[in-house]
């Protein structure tokens, strides 16, 4: 690292856990981001604040104005705008030593199983339980933890998925698309609550690089904002998940 990144990077360097090894690691860090909304944002700028190297952004949509109520990547300006570009835009104003790749449409299957095998980690910022079961799909076959969240009005809920070949996947928690319908377009969201979650994922997603701490790897932390609780449920690798077993 050169002096401006020690300067940049200095308050996380002083964490024991992290040093300048650290550091340089999250450096050569490489993370796909699948969605560029409500959680995908905080998640974006955090990485890339903290120096990891290599950010993957992927969003087939446009900036609308009621994105703007929680999507903070964005700005009136950006309406109109393919929400990765507006992303990348803001990325590089805070951060433009890291590297940004985008892609503003949804990728093929090959291109996904490319783009996953590639990540060190893979970011689910998605809404829908077909696009969170090809990437845990996807995820499970190329051994690349997943991080997975999810907001709607005012709960929230996070989980490391398959870290190792022991942990459970995203479909030992859900078996079929039908069971919830996660969508803030038909549930509302407080706005805070999906910086929050999405908050948690770059924190996880960081201590997974590192291998650092004790991760939700097995675990469901759950958000009840309305009350301010948090749980942690324990989840196991299900022997007869359709994904996994």
């Amino acid at each position: 690292m050169n002096d401006d990144q020690l300067l940049r990077y200095s308050r996380q360097i002083m964490l024991p856990q992290i040093d300048v090894e650290g550091q340089e690691k999250l450096l050569a860090s490489r993370v796909l981001i699948i969605g560029m909304g409500g959680l995908g944002s905080p998640v974006a700028m955090y990485l890339a604040a903290a120096g990891v190297g290599h950010l993957v952004l992927v969003d087939d949509d446009v900036v609308e104005l009621s994105n703007l109520q929680r999507q903070i990547i964005h700005s009136t300006n950006d309406i109109g705008l393919n929400k990765v570009e507006s992303a990348k835009e803001t990325i590089q104003n805070l951060n433009s030593e890291i590297k940004i790749t985008t892609f503003a449409r949804r990728l093929h299957e090959h291109e996904l199983a490319e783009e996953v095998a590639a990540a060190d980690i893979v970011i689910d910022g998605t809404d829908n339980f077909s696009s969170r079961f090809t990437l845990n799909t996807q995820s499970l076959k190329s051994n690349t933890p997943l991080i997975s969240g999810a907001a709607i009005r005012m709960e929230g809920q996070i989980s490391v998925f398959n870290k190792t070949p022991y942990s459970p996947c995203y479909r030992c928690l859900y078996k079929d698309e039908g069971e919830l319908d996660t969508s803030c377009s038909n549930n509302g969201v407080l706005s805070p609550v999906v910086g929050i979650i999405g908050s948690v994922q770059a924190t996880e997603a960081i201590k997974v690089l590192l291998d650092i701490g004790e991760t939700l790897d097995g675990k469901l932390l759950v958000l009840d904002a309305l009350h301010m609780e948090w749980r942690t449920l324990k989840l196991k690798k299900d022997p007869a998940c359709p994904a996994c077993s």
